[in-house]
């Protein structure tokens, strides 16, 4: 009989490199997608500033809140007993200093349930970092393109290329040094990327940076095809939900429309059956 499976804790994150274990991460908003994700043994679930875009319809993911972010964590936290949840810290809940990325980190780990946090930035966020550490809370990292940096840098731009690289590879060394047990790679050359990871004691997970990372991270409407508009080169669709639904939805209608459902199995009959 095999073991139960018990929840993925930042200890097995940190150790999955040393095991040459690759680390499957997904993003979730919801109590649903975060059951299926579990059910199928996803390693990491990322409530990412993502949902301003994917739930709310937003352009950057600069305009999400913590007021905002707070329930979608906790549906997660809640629906996922296994996977280790990681919450986002939206644009401007961290930038005015460690105080109030501490602040801030502490409201998330009280109020929705997750396990661990994820803030952006390298050398200009080390500080921020060490500073939730200390305090006991988990802390993922994330360098290379930054969406909340996306006005900054130029838009969606291909990070650590040329003389960038060493930049990069600065601020991976800030994050490791700050405490992170893990940190996002995105959109950053894979040769590059390729010796972050080798140069970093704990695990970098990719998303748009090659094949060498301890990890991969996608955003789940992207990877499984519920966003059938257009998508980043890194992104690999592995079924395509957006056809489903509206297949599933299309047939629905032309059953409503012609009175076939719902059928007599699907309706109460005015007598209670017997026992």
């Amino acid at each position: 009989m095999s073991e139960p499976r018990k929840r993925i804790r930042v200890r097995q994150i940190a150790q999955a490199k040393a095991e040459g274990r690759r680390i499957s991460a997904l993003t979730s908003y919801d109590c649903m997608t975060a059951r299926i994700f579990d059910e199928a043994g996803i390693d990491l679930l990322l409530v990412g500033d993502s949902a301003a875009n994917v739930v709310f319809g937003a352009n950057t993911t600069l305009s999400i809140t913590v007021d905002e972010l707070v329930p979608l964590a906790r549906a997660v936290a809640q629906a996922a007993p296994h996977c280790l949840v990681v919450a986002d810290l939206p644009f401007g809940s961290y930038e005015a200093g460690p105080d109030q990325a501490l602040a801030t980190s502490i409201r998330f780990m009280k109020e929705s349930g997750v396990q661990a946090v994820k803030l952006e930035g390298g050398v200009r966020s080390e500080a921020m970092i060490r500073k939730v550490v200390d305090a006991g809370i988990p802390v993922v990292g994330h360098i290379g393109f930054t969406p909340q940096s996306e006005h900054g840098l130029g838009g969606h731009v291909i990070q650590g290329r040329g003389a960038a690289a060493k930049q990069l590879m600065e601020d991976a060394l800030a994050v490791e040094r700050a405490g992170a047990f893990a940190v996002v790679l995105e959109m950053v050359p894979a040769s590059v990327a390729a010796e972050v990871t080798k140069a970093l004691t704990i695990p970098t997970i990719g998303i748009g940076a090659g094949a060498e990372c301890d990890g991969q991270i996608l955003v789940w409407q992207d990877a499984f095809g519920l966003n059938n508009g257009r998508l980043p080169k890194f992104v690999r669709q592995f079924a395509q939900v957006h056809e489903v639904l509206r297949n599933a939805a299309s047939e629905y209608r032309e059953a409503v429309a012609d009175g076939s459902f719902p059928n007599t199995a699907e309706s109460y009959p005015d007598i209670a059956p017997t026992v």
